[in-house]
């Protein structure tokens, strides 16, 4: 599955009669990042869920492929690869059920095992999740969603508990992304070492 761009024009949200944005617009062309930053409060977060098509903007629209987009869910869902707040662990499985079950979710045979070495899983590949820091956590997050194969990613503050090997784990899982043609919009107080856009949006 291949998306050529990603764009919106002239976004605006409203949350409880407060704008968080007005008239956002921007491109993001296949296999680059574009990276979303900005104080807390100022939508970050929501731009995200917006383009993924859990909130719907107030004006504007989002465009993907040079055409008119729906925010039909399940359109959207096969598209998408989202990475939020919530690590998704399940306390009782261990990072290799959780992965062979997204690995089959997803219809990928990647080898879970090399993933969650290149996670930096390894040691703790059968351990309860329950168990896991929560960079460890993070790193398995990350480690899922590479296995989605979706074009479009959406990440919200993926840096956030990862030490420094993590951090370089994250930036290689992007950019191995997007250079294959992949497109990553990052939310994050935290840029990642990656060439590509700049989004800065400011509380109104």
């Amino acid at each position: 599955m291949h998306i050529a761009s990603v764009s919106a024009a002239n976004l605006t949200c409203i949350r409880g009669q407060r704008a968080l944005f007005r008239d956002l617009s921007f491109s993001v062309p296949a296999g680059q990042v574009l990276t979303v930053e900005g104080p807390n409060g100022s939508g970050k977060t929501t731009l995200l869920r917006m383009i993924a098509g859990f909130v719907q903007p107030a004006a504007g629209t989002i465009v993907l492929d040079g055409t008119h987009d729906t925010f039909d869910p399940d359109e959207r869902g096969r598209q998408i690869g989202w990475l939020g707040h919530q690590d998704g662990a399940k306390s009782q499985l261990t990072p290799t059920e959780i992965l062979t079950f997204f690995a089959q979710l997803y219809e990928n045979p990647a080898d879970v095992h090399a993933a969650l070495e290149s996670a930096g899983l390894a040691r703790c590949a059968n351990l309860p999740c329950q168990y896991l820091s929560a960079g460890q956590k993070k790193r398995l997050a990350l480690a899922r969603l590479g296995l989605t194969k979706r074009p479009l990613w959406l990440l919200d503050e993926p840096l956030a508990a990862l030490d420094a090997q993590g951090k370089t784990f994250a930036g290689a899982l992007v950019a191995g992304h997007c250079s294959a043609g992949g497109i990553a919009i990052i939310a994050t107080h935290e840029p990642l070492a990656l060439a590509g856009g700049r989004l800065t949006l400011v509380t109104p």
